[in-house]
């Protein structure tokens, strides 16, 4: 039989089907009045874009003076609406001081359920770089460009649970206050115990805006720590050991533990907290830049000081001398090399760059993947140099 024989048998079968005569007209229907989707094309980038944009372009509306060493920023959008963000996540701000370009994570310290502006609140720090600039001389007006909110350090309502203790250090008010506003404003079914630590009664951020909280809703308790109290001051004083947060929330277990503040504040409160059996996935802490004195970190060479002079080679751009003690990317900035940053801690790898040759001190908080200890990659963020390095970027 032939195969004209054979399709037309088959079509005599395939038209007897009930409703299939009907399907074949509505297929050609929609074959001549469809399309391929090329007039969708870069529609879904588009809406990515807007809600989270890999730039933000901001200007300062207002300066608030909070205490002598801090303050806030309050930053509108000169460029469309600004993105939503989770309470406790940062923006990377990118500055420009006498030529450097650099940029500083900071927490949005504002409520995400407004966002006609962003809140970065500023806190001076001993030799700051960029915190002295911000201190100093930025006035409203100003504009800036930044990174989109990102970062992980948010309640994860599945995960988190609904009892949760925020261990503050200083700036780490920042980030609480958002937290503690997004929980407040909606009327969340959650217990938020705020545990602030700070060395005077002067320095202390949002003092009596969290106070007032505590006294309008019963889910929300503060408890202020001074570590370096006046005389006469009859508050609660001290660091916050394990006795002390035992004393102030009772049992850990079933609670979630939000840590922020400088590095030694986070690595101590961390250790307390591993003490009283709080596991670690109980435990989220938000780093705030590289550690200040690397050469105290177990594993760091005996033999290298953090003032030793090295030379960074960056193939095929040039070299540099450097401090063993500066992170690699402050550096990096400094001689004019930009390497794209944001959370400058060692979590979210964007700084990362190839060592081709030499030695690099890699602190805990790097947390480096297997396939880049075994490449050579590192974040340069918080990578450090101790011998003549190349890299590749």
């Amino acid at each position: 039989m032939s195969n004209t024989s054979n399709t037309s048998q088959s079509n005599d079968i395939l038209n007897s089907v009930a409703g299939f005569q009907e399907s074949m007209a509505r297929k050609q229907a929609r074959e001549d009045t469809g399309t391929d989707k090329s007039e969708f094309k870069g529609k879904v980038a588009n809406d990515i874009a807007k809600l989270h944009p890999k730039r933000l372009q901001l200007e300062v509306s207002e300066v608030i003076d909070e205490t002598a060493s801090t303050k806030t920023y309050r930053l509108i959008s000169t460029a469309g609406p600004l993105p939503p963000f989770q309470a406790g996540q940062y923006i990377n701000l990118f500055v420009n001081i006498d030529g450097v370009e650099t940029a500083r994570p900071y927490a949005i310290s504002s409520c995400p359920s407004q966002r006609d502006y962003y809140d970065l609140t500023v806190k001076l720090v001993d030799g700051g770089f960029v915190t002295r600039y911000l201190l100093d001389e930025v006035l409203a007006g100003q504009q800036f460009t930044a990174t989109s909110p990102m970062g992980t350090f948010y309640h994860n309502p599945i995960f988190h649970g609904g009892d949760l203790v925020f261990l503050a250090g200083g700036s780490g008010g920042a980030p609480a206050r958002s937290m503690i506003e997004s929980v407040l404003n909606r009327g969340l079914d959650i217990n938020f115990h705020l545990i602030y630590g700070n060395s005077y009664e002067s320095d202390v951020i949002f003092a009596d805006e969290f106070r007032e909280l505590a006294k309008k809703h019963d889910n929300f308790t503060l408890s202020e720590v001074i570590s370096r109290p006046s005389e006469g001051y009859e508050g609660l004083s001290g660091h916050l050991n394990k006795e002390l947060l035992t004393s102030l929330m009772g049992e850990a277990e079933g609670k979630t533990f939000y840590v922020c503040g400088p590095t030694p504040f986070n690595e101590f409160c961390e250790s307390q907290l591993k003490e009283l059996g709080v596991k670690d996935k109980r435990i989220r802490i938000e780093c705030n830049g590289p550690p200040k004195k690397p050469s105290c970190l177990e594993n760091w060479p005996e033999v290298v000081s953090e003032e030793d002079e090295i030379t960074v080679k960056v193939q095929g751009k040039g070299e540099f001398k450097a401090k063993v003690g500066e992170p690699l990317l402050n550096s990096l900035e400094r001689n004019g090399y930009f390497v794209e940053n944001a959370c400058r801690s060692g979590e979210c790898s964007l700084c990362r760059v190839k060592v081709l040759d030499g030695e690099v001190f890699n602190p805990p908080e790097a947390l480096l993947r297997k396939s880049d200890e075994t490449f050579g990659w590192v974040h340069s963020c918080v990578a450090f140099p101790t011998t003549d390095i190349e890299i590749l970027y």
